[in-house]
């Protein structure tokens, strides 16, 4: 990636609640020397329009959790921006995004109240409810009561950090969250990891391990709801006064975070889940400025738990390299169930990916050819799967490939929640994360087939995501210089050809039935 295109992400995730501030208060903007709020040719009518535009994405996904991981990413860049966002956001942001008044920007303004108390959004999404736009079919979940699990707390005895760790319930949904607090940097929180919930016992049982591994027996005490919430609360409030201090630009970093949401976003969405806790029976503790020293073991126990956190984000993600591969299912045993895979391409935005139902027992050759069908890739390219158990693709010794059609797909990812990361052609970077969503039975119809998605795959060798980015910008504009040239390479007679947010599961599932090899 380029330093250019880096620049440009780092703009458009961290200015998001920058340039909100600039649009109402222009004294404190005036007085702010950031890239984000000096950039002169910030439209915020055009910033509004593309927030209200990344609501056709949230009214068609089916999970509640990425709305809210939607409104997260937006207030947090927000928070980080200076103390005038909250006034912008109700005096300017969100009346503008109701003016517009589609189920698009219904959808923001639901998400957005959801994570965050004290907004105009609820009153402006019921405006807009009354006046008959529809809601998307989330809506009703986020309604549901919020149910608690068992709430722990791990920690080392000599004090120096803990793991407060919880999940939650709602409509049938359930997700966790582990807080590492850094007792030796005032209580404050140090990371935060969303995992599945059906997780919960091999995050335990890993947090428990690692301790073991560092020569500290890791105590586990179960904690009342109204004590864990004033546990989290406390940590989360202490890097909040910690972040103060720090200049917003030093955070450009967590948005390009290529693993999972970044700590911001998930402390904006975990504090609007304990919020359903019990209120605390203390008063909110002060920040104690208080620091110890560690000592040398204490350093290396501390720096174990942090790696462990991000293990355990990988829960559903990478996995340890070099792990002896599980031998293959027997031809004389039963048929293999069938996987139901989500595989996304990484970075897109909006998303882009498709669900894809096939046997677990497939090759990974086999899988890789589903994925090309999938994308409507060339298959002109390299490519590799990227497993706990090493990297496979056309064998090559010397970057260290195995062969892949050998393997299959539950050897690699034998459970729900795995992930394999699957990279083709290494110069445009197309990386897809592979998540194994749920074993299904067989059913008397054809496999592989596609039960869902979203928008077209880029085209092959238009420069990566970032090529493709610009490629979109481009065709959108008959005025560009460069607008008949990207036609032509692409073979269009028209940019009313080029459609990318075009998506037909039908159609993918009728290509991988007569293309696949199994």
């Amino acid at each position: 990636m380029s330093p250019e295109s880096r620049r440009r992400k780092r703009a458009k995730s961290s200015r998001s609640g920058q340039q909100v501030v600039r649009r109402t208060r222009p004294t404190e903007v005036d007085q702010c020397h950031c890239p984000a709020c000096s950039d002169a040719d910030f439209d915020p009518q055009h910033f509004i329009g593309d927030l209200v535009a990344e609501g056709a994405d949230l009214i068609k996904t089916d999970d509640p959790v990425e709305a809210e991981l939607f409104a997260a990413t937006f207030l947090s860049a927000g928070d980080l921006a200076g103390e005038g966002f909250a006034e912008a956001l109700n005096e300017g942001l969100l009346p503008a995004v109701a003016e517009i008044g589609t189920p698009e920007a219904l959808a923001v303004l639901i998400a957005i109240d959801a994570v965050r108390e004290g907004t105009v959004a609820a009153a402006a999404a019921q405006r807009l409810v009354d006046a008959g736009v529809p809601t998307p079919s989330w809506a009703s979940e986020l309604r549901q009561p919020v149910q608690v699990g068992p709430c722990r707390r791990f920690a080392d005895p000599a004090g120096s950090a803990a793991m407060l760790v919880c999940a939650f319930e709602r409509a049938g949904r359930s997700y966790g969250f582990v807080v590492h607090v850094d007792h030796l940097d005032c209580d404050a929180a140090a990371n935060i990891v969303l995992f599945p919930a059906d997780a919960l016992n091999e995050v335990v049982n890993t947090i428990q391990q690692n301790g073991l591994r560092a020569g500290v027996t890791i105590v586990e005490e179960l904690l009342e709801p109204a004590e864990f919430r004033w546990q989290v609360e406390r940590a989360l409030d202490a890097r909040a006064d910690h972040d103060q201090e720090r200049d917003p630009s030093e955070f450009d970093d967590e948005f390009e975070d290529e693993d999972g949401p970044g700590y911001h976003m998930l402390a904006v969405l975990l504090r609007a889940w304990i919020r359903t806790l019990p209120e605390p029976t203390r008063p909110p503790a002060p920040h104690d400025t208080h620091s110890r020293q560690p000592t040398l073991e204490l350093l290396e126990m501390i720096s174990q738990i942090t790696g462990q956190a991000q293990q355990i984000q990988t829960r559903a993600g990478r996995r340890t390299a070099g792990r002896k591969l599980p031998a293959k299912r027997k031809k004389s045993g039963p048929a293999a169930p069938i996987y139901q895979l989500k595989v996304g391409l990484r970075e897109a935005k909006p998303p882009i990916w498709r669900r894809l139902e096939l046997p677990a027992d497939i090759s990974l050759a086999d899988l890789h050819d589903i994925i090309q069908v999938a994308f409507g890739w060339d298959d002109s390219h390299l490519h590799v799967f990227e497993t706990p158990y090493g990297d496979f693709g056309v064998a090559d010794r010397e970057l260290g490939y195995r062969a892949e059609a050998p393997v299959t797909l539950e050897q690699v990812a034998p459970a729900v929640g795995d992930r394999l990361r699957y990279t083709y052609d290494f110069g445009d970077n197309w990386a897809h994360d592979i998540v194994v969503e749920k074993v299904l039975p067989r059913q008397p119809i054809a496999y592989p087939r596609c039960t869902g998605g979203r928008r077209a795959a880029p085209p092959d060798d238009c420069g990566g995501i970032w090529g493709y980015a610009e490629l979109v910008e481009v065709l959108s504009d008959p005025g560009h210089p460069e607008h008949g040239d990207r036609l032509d390479w692409l073979g269009l007679a028209s940019a009313a050809d080029f459609q990318p947010a075009r998506f037909d599961a039908t159609e993918i599932t009728r290509a991988l039935t007569e293309g696949s090899r199994g």
